[in-house]
């Protein structure tokens, strides 16, 4: 199976291009005003309108009013959820979604999966107190049962250096990388980019 790519944290055009260009499956933008890698509305629509057809555009949030959320949706394909949205008021735009999850100690993976059974998949993201995601830490990927893996879109501290060794590991069905392709919170190092998108291909070569 080949394993999908997803870059976040994308805030300029040239940066766009070159993730389209690496192979990105899907960008992400974030919307949640929180972090040092938000877009406005008006930033999403203009990068939004640069991503050629059959890249997702995905858009993150955190705890975020439903006007916001709706306002965004036109400009998106899916929806992620970073905070501790119930599953109605992710499932209520419309719009495909994701559920991210924090991998606090005792989180009962089986339980979340079943109370978020309406999401397309679930992102798995390191816990860290107070920060909703981006954090560039790893987790004990044996935490992740293989009957999940293939709803499962990792996060987490990836680079081109861990992603091979994560995608042997946990066979997810996407990996999702911020922080591991950047020069700076929200400047993406474009040849960093292009050498996480050959470590996935190789992994999956190998399998």
């Amino acid at each position: 199976m080949r394993t999908r790519i997803k870059f976040c944290g994308l805030t300029r055009e040239d940066d766009v291009d070159a993730a389209v260009e690496a192979g990105a499956d899907a960008l992400g933008f974030v919307l949640w005003p929180g972090s040092k890698r938000a877009v406005t509305l008006e930033r999403l629509e203009a990068l939004s309108a640069r991503v050629p057809p059959f890249v997702a555009r995905v858009g993150l949030f955190v705890d975020q009013d439903a006007e916001v959320i709706a306002a965004a949706a036109p400009c998106l394909d899916l929806l992620q959820f970073h905070g501790d949205e119930p599953p109605q008021a992710c499932a209520g735009f419309g719009t495909p979604w994701l559920k991210a999850l924090r991998m606090r100690e005792g989180l009962d993976l089986d339980a979340a999966a079943q109370r978020y059974a309406g999401a397309r998949g679930l992102l798995l993201d390191a816990w860290r107190p107070g920060v909703p995601g981006g954090t560039g830490e790893t987790f004990d990927w044996a935490r992740i049962p293989a009957w999940l893996a293939s709803r499962i879109v990792l996060a987490g501290g990836l680079d081109a250096g861990n992603v091979a060794e994560a995608i042997t590991r946990v066979r997810p069905y996407a990996v999702d990388v911020s922080g591991g392709i950047e020069a700076a919170p929200g400047r993406k190092d474009h040849e960093r980019m292009a050498a996480f998108a050959a470590a996935v291909r190789m992994a999956d070569r190998s399998d």
